[in-house]
């Protein structure tokens, strides 16, 4: 059995998705989604991590109420401002945001594909992002040297092989 399972004869790996919540420098709200073979190390590795950067890891719930799931649809000024609001607003986009380049959507996750299919209707041909994501309630904005600790904790933990997500509540 030995010799099989080394070739790699019936391989039984079992992947666990598990999600890790923290906080980096200043109180930044942190939560790592992992998928591993090995949750011992994957949580040593983010422990780890979390602590050379002055941050630690916290139990379960600690910083997930500051974060909902939420769908974020991000594309192109293609199309004009009003088709784009209406269209995403009458298929249950809780929000939409103009800024200079893009258009922000924001939709439960139960909205998103229904507002997805109608910009694509409407002749969005590109979208710039598309998923499911955490937003944070709240931002905290820090100081220029704190804000590059915590970017560099951000992706220390991406880094990690088994690291899929990094969401944390820190403006950018």
């Amino acid at each position: 059995r030995s010799i099989k399972k080394a070739a790699g004869d019936g391989d039984a790996t079992n992947y666990e998705a598990l999600m890790y919540e923290g906080y980096g420098s200043a109180g930044v709200a942190i939560i790592v989604e992992a998928l591993t073979d090995n949750r011992n190390r994957t949580a040593m590795l983010v422990r780890s991590t979390l602590t050379k950067k002055g941050g630690n890891l916290g139990t379960d719930g600690s910083v997930s109420y500051m974060f909902e799931r939420k769908g974020v649809i991000v594309t192109d000024k293609e199309i004009d401002e009003d088709t784009i609001m209406m269209t995403a607003l009458d298929n249950g986009a809780e929000d939409v945001i103009v800024n200079d380049e893009n258009y922000e959507i924001y939709t439960t996750t139960d909205a998103f594909l229904k507002v997805k299919d109608a910009l694509t209707e409407i002749g969005v041909k590109e979208f710039i992002t598309s998923e499911i994501t955490f937003v944070a309630n709240n931002l905290v904005e820090l100081d220029d040297e704190t804000t590059e600790k915590v970017q560099e904790l951000v992706a220390m933990l991406e880094d990690i092989d088994d690291v899929q997500n990094v969401y944390h509540n820190l403006s950018e």
